[in-house]
């Protein structure tokens, strides 16, 4: 039905004109709505069990596990004949765990009345974001590398390995493609958008923000225990700044940004070190 509003008006001798004007909801809709996606929302998102419950279900650990489980009864093993990382196994976990885990924000987010969208761009403009980005990339890729060398000089027992065994695996044109794909989806998206997603949770329900960026970043860094612990500390540190930019500046663009950009320097250069051998 439409809605109507009725306005009346009065002459000037006092005789009353019963004249109505009626403003039907087409009227409304002419209401520019050009900047409704930078109101903030105000969504319910459940009591403390939900929120924990999709903490722990988008952590990664629950997808990766029932993946590599799914993978090993199809035949596909973790390692090739030599011992070596399995590269096509690595890809297809990869990527297939980052579209389960989007789906999965995806589901809470709608569940919950929010969007991913404004959980990434948030209300800055995402130009700006995006150039803050790319500055930022090789700042990190410099921090990170003076990170590891300051490691391996103070405690050189925390490198456990000589080679990172993801850098043996990109030995082809082709692969380094491929795994420039993989370490720009699954990592540079689909992680920041996971960090996004749980650091938004425990803002709402499970504490704070702050408490959040320490937790998931220590779980961030033991995620990459493979790398050696001197990887561990400077993936922890890494995770934690990629926190605290979108806890500071309210959208994952930033993070999403430079991490990809620092994810695909680590490709170049590790394809660089070995051509140089």
């Amino acid at each position: 039905m439409k809605e109507r509003l009725a306005f009346l008006s009065v002459t000037s001798d006092d005789q009353v004109n019963d004249t109505v004007k009626y403003i039907d909801e087409e009227d409304f809709n002419r209401v520019p709505t050009d900047n409704i996606s930078e109101i903030p929302e105000k969504p319910e998102t459940g009591n403390f069990s939900s929120a924990l419950t999709q903490v722990i279900l988008c952590s990664g650990f629950p997808t990766q596990l029932s993946l590599v489980l799914i993978l090993n009864g199809l035949g596909m093993n973790a390692t090739s004949s030599d011992g070596q990382l399995s590269f096509s196994y690595i890809v297809t976990l990869s990527l297939v765990d980052a579209l389960l885990l989007v789906g999965l924000i995806k589901y809470f987010l709608d569940a919950h009345g929010e969007s991913v969208r404004f959980l990434i761009v948030g209300q800055k403009p995402v130009l700006n974001e995006v150039a803050l980005g790319l500055i930022l990339t090789p700042l990190l890729v410099v921090c990170a590398i003076g990170g590891l060398l300051l490691i391996r000089t103070i405690a050189p027992s925390l490198s456990s390995t000589t080679n990172n065994p993801l850098e043996a695996m990109i030995n082809t044109p082709l692969r380094a493609i491929l795994f420039c794909l993989v370490v720009v989806i699954a990592g540079g998206f689909r992680e920041e958008l996971q960090r996004a997603f749980i650091l938004r949770r425990f803002e709402q329900r499970l504490g704070g923000g702050w408490l959040g960026l320490v937790l998931f970043s220590i779980l961030f860094g033991l995620g990459h225990r493979l790398q050696g612990w001197d990887a561990v500390i400077m993936t922890g540190m890494l995770g934690a700044f990629w926190g605290l930019l979108y806890l500071l500046r309210g959208n994952a663009v930033t993070s999403m940004v430079s991490h990809a950009g620092f994810n695909l320097v680590e490709v170049i250069l590790a394809i660089s070190a070995a051509q140089s051998l």
